[in-house]
């Protein structure tokens, strides 16, 4: 199966193949920031669970769009069963139905798709053994080539706030990588690439296992969250050179295996999603000097069985959080309180599907999509953005091995 023979690949297509791996390894991967510097202590979330009401919801600041919208669809190319590259369809914004068009192909493993500010340029990792990054202009769907990443099994990418820089994270060889974009959006050669060599992995970790790269809500710094090393490191990046600077780590507790860390839009609070030991985590973030501080674990909500939570997501008015649970098929549901402070478990909700690995909002904030790996399918949920509940839209879309579902 291609690059799933590889050290790496066993657990990064472990959902394909239908077998889920040991707690202590985690399961499946993604899902939509060298120098030295002292490590930061980790603290208890600011504050505590509590009743009070989640924050008002506010009005739109623009008309929600209408009629069919591109929606772009990542998976393996490489497993028995997966696509033949990124599958395009569209999306219709009122009921939510979707329509498949077509494919892009010569890409390879697209398992996670990311968009230029711009619009006019989609990048994909290729998640194998020898690591890549690809553009793909989408006026034509023209493949504008690929960068090596430098480490293995790239399993998420995203681009800096300017539209200059493309950061990618390396599962496979617990690195991070940044590459320049050019004025027609295809990439250069990479600027850098750090890889995490410590603290020591966590328990069941054979490595590092970078899992996420981002950049933070006031863009002054880039976050790695790595679940083998059960660290999110901090960096910043030279916006001339492309080169990355550690200047904090913030440390889960030993075998959370962190995977997925989302802002709430006031940009002072973070969640954590770690998906080895079935937690989430409020986390403050101080953007002077980039040091976030994980607070105590939270429930999922999901039982003692075997979950696996993947993406988190929070909505544009700051009032809702909701969780990806592979294991249980379900959205988790919280309020957000506190301005962000705290997050309180309401219940939740199944998704029609098998093993959620990523979700994405519509740009309005009107539709969640679930893309379900193991039943192939992607899965539309009304947003009622006031009361935060969910509606299921339709009969779910079918899409081979569905990894990553990404509308605009």
């Amino acid at each position: 199966m291609g690059s799933a023979n590889g050290g790496w690949g066993r657990r990064r297509f472990v959902g394909v193949l239908g077998v889920l791996a040991g707690a202590a390894s985690g399961g499946v991967g993604c899902s939509t920031s060298s120098g030295s510097s002292p490590e930061a202590a980790p603290s208890r979330a600011p504050g505590s669970p509590g009743t009070a009401s989640p924050s008002p919801a506010k009005s739109p600041s623009a008309p929600a769009p209408t009629g069919p919208r591109p929606l772009y669809l990542g998976t393996y190319t490489s497993a028995e069963g997966g696509g033949t590259g990124i599958g395009v369809a569209t999306y219709d914004t009122a009921s939510g139905r979707i329509t498949g068009t077509g494919t892009i192909t010569g890409v390879t493993n697209p398992s996670y798709l990311a968009p230029h500010p711009d619009g006019r340029t989609l990048y994909a990792v290729a998640e194998q053994d020898a690591g890549a990054v690809t553009a793909v202009r989408l006026s034509d769907r023209k493949v504008l080539g690929s960068r090596s990443t430098g480490g293995a099994g790239p399993c998420h990418l995203s681009v800096h706030p300017g539209g200059r820089w493309l950061l990618s994270a390396n599962y496979g060889s617990g690195s991070v990588a940044v590459h320049p974009i050019g004025s027609s959006g295809a990439l250069g050669e990479r600027t850098d690439v750090v890889t995490h060599s410590s603290p020591p992995p966590g328990p069941g970790q054979e490595g590092p296992h970078a899992h996420q790269f981002l950049t933070t809500p006031d863009g002054g710094h880039v976050l790695a969250v790595d679940l083998g090393t059960d660290t999110v490191y901090s960096y910043r990046l030279d916006e001339r050179t492309g080169t990355l600077t550690e200047v904090s780590r913030a440390h889960t507790r030993a075998g959370a295996g962190p995977r997925h860390l989302t802002f709430h839009p006031g940009g002072r609070y973070a969640y954590l999603a770690n998906e080895v030991d079935n937690t989430v985590a409020v986390c403050a973030y101080d953007p002077r000097t980039g040091r976030l501080s994980v607070g105590a674990p939270q429930s999922t909500g999901t039982g003692s069985g075997t979950n696996y939570p993947a993406q988190l997501l929070v909505t544009a008015n700051g009032s809702y959080a909701y969780l990806a649970n592979r294991g249980h098929n379900s959205l988790t549901r919280y309020a957000v309180e506190a301005d962000g402070a705290r997050l309180r478990l309401l219940d939740t909700v199944p998704v029609d599907g098998d093993f959620p690995r990523q979700i994405a909002f519509s740009p309005d904030g009107g539709l969640l999509f679930t893309a379900n790996q193991r039943s192939g399918t992607v899965s539309v949920f009304h947003v009622d953005t006031r009361s935060g509940a969910l509606r299921l839209a339709g009969t779910p879309f079918a899409s081979p091995v569905a990894v990553c579902a990404l509308p605009l």
